[in-house]
């Protein structure tokens, strides 16, 4: 990818205050763009901002909760109002429930996934469709290859990721004759604060026992940003993270065998969380 290839580009970040958001932004701020940075923690948000605007960047701070249409709206006119245009939308903004749906006490967690990881990425996409399309811009949404292969007790986060999948490719479709380009992400595990932000079944985050799920050779955030801006500047349909091509193939020629694999996976996490969760609760002035 080239220096430089977003200078002076307009681009809204959502999900900016953290992990792969923020390294994107961050990325995006060193090549001199014009940035809009979202997220419902307006404190964070400052924090990224600053850090942007010391690399040369512009940043703007537009607090937005993306399950709601009208702060979506409102992130693209406030967007436009400041810069004039705007050349790429980066559709990041998620979260995770980690529950058997048959444990919900209600359905309001399961709707709130749903509600944050794909009709977040619709309203941003509608609102700013007309702008992209003056510019022949851009969108890159990143996604997830839970998307692709549903993983236990994530029904919620893979439900979303699956429809996020198929509404960006269908997108995608459309808005080619304007010359707008979709470029879909999905990673395997990246190592953020995602999984400290991982809710239970009643809507408590992991905190610190969710880095169990990390090793050190998984892909960084910084990683993550730089693989996915690279294909959104060279407008690639999508990028698949390694297992990803395995995954697609065990599907499609053995699908008992994928599952049997992902039971394995989330039962591993599980154990490694819980040996941290006593590691925790073992240590002097814990307990």
């Amino acid at each position: 990818m080239k220096a430089d290839a977003f200078r002076n580009q307009v681009v809204i970040v959502t999900g900016a205050s953290a992990g792969i958001g923020r390294a994107i932004a961050i990325q995006l701020a060193g090549q001199g763009a014009k940035l809009v940075l979202a997220a419902r923690r307006k404190e964070r948000l400052e924090v990224v901002a600053a850090e942007c605007r010391g690399l040369g960047g512009e940043a703007l701070v537009v607090p937005t909760d993306v399950s709601r249409e009208d702060q979506c709206q409102k992130l693209v006119e406030e967007s436009i109002a400041a810069y004039g245009r705007l050349d790429m939308l980066v559709s990041n903004a998620g979260l995770a429930v980690l529950s058997r749906l048959e444990d919900y006490t209600n359905l309001d967690l399961f709707r709130h996934v749903i509600n944050v990881n794909f009709y977040g990425a619709v309203h941003c996409s509608y609102y700013s469709l007309p702008y992209l399309k003056q510019s022949q811009g851009r969108i890159l949404a990143i996604s997830s290859l839970g998307g692709k292969a549903a993983l236990p007790y994530n029904s919620a986060y893979c439900a979303s990721k699956s429809a996020l999948n198929s509404f960006f490719d269908a997108l995608r479709m459309e808005v080619t004759r304007h010359g707008v380009s979709v470029t879909l992400v999905c990673p395997y595990w990246v190592v953020t604060e995602f999984h400290e932000a991982v809710l239970d079944k009643n809507g408590v985050p992991a905190g610190a026992h969710g880095r169990a799920v990390y090793t050190r050779k998984m892909m960084t955030a910084d990683q993550c940003a730089r693989i996915a801006l690279r294909a959104a500047q060279k407008r690639r349909r999508e990028v698949m993270f390694s297992p990803g091509a395995m995954t697609a193939m065990l599907k499609l020629l053995a699908p008992g065998l994928l599952d049997w694999i992902s039971v394995n996976i989330v039962l591993k996490t599980a154990a490694n969380r819980a040996r941290i969760g006593r590691k925790a609760t073992d240590e002097p002035g814990t307990g």
